[in-house]
């Protein structure tokens, strides 16, 4: 029988062992590989998110994961320190300020990208 119970969300990356590094060193979620060759992260809320190897990983051209934060300026500054770029499009896209913060959009918001190019971003959204 379905049931959305236990449902998860899932993505490919080109390197598994960039995407542990990033996701676990990098931004500090916990993650678990296992032998199947994948990688399960957990989202502070609990959520799970299963991460997995594709050779002809082409980044999706949207954002596949977003980080709820209480200060979207103070995430940046956290992330830049970690060695992570938040400015990833030209303000003719999207306009942003020098961080990479769009704030005219609707929720303050800034995106980056992981090893495989796949878009994150940190936002606030209440």
């Amino acid at each position: 029988m379905f049931t959305p119970a236990r449902a998860f969300s899932s993505f490919a990356v080109t390197d598994l062992g960039a995407a542990k590094t990033f996701y676990g060193e990098t931004l500090g979620l916990p993650v678990q590989e296992y032998d199947m060759g994948i990688l399960e992260l957990t989202i502070g809320s609990g959520a799970r998110v299963m991460v997995y190897p594709k050779d002809d990983h082409e980044p999706a051209v949207f954002t596949i994961l977003n980080f709820d934060v209480d200060d979207v300026e103070a995430a940046v500054d956290d992330l830049n320190a970690r060695g992570v770029v938040t400015k990833i499009y030209d303000d003719s896209e999207f306009p942003t300020d020098a961080k990479g913060i769009s704030r005219d959009m609707g929720p303050a918001i800034a995106w980056f990208r992981d090893p495989s190019g796949n878009v994150l971003a940190v936002l606030k959204t209440e």
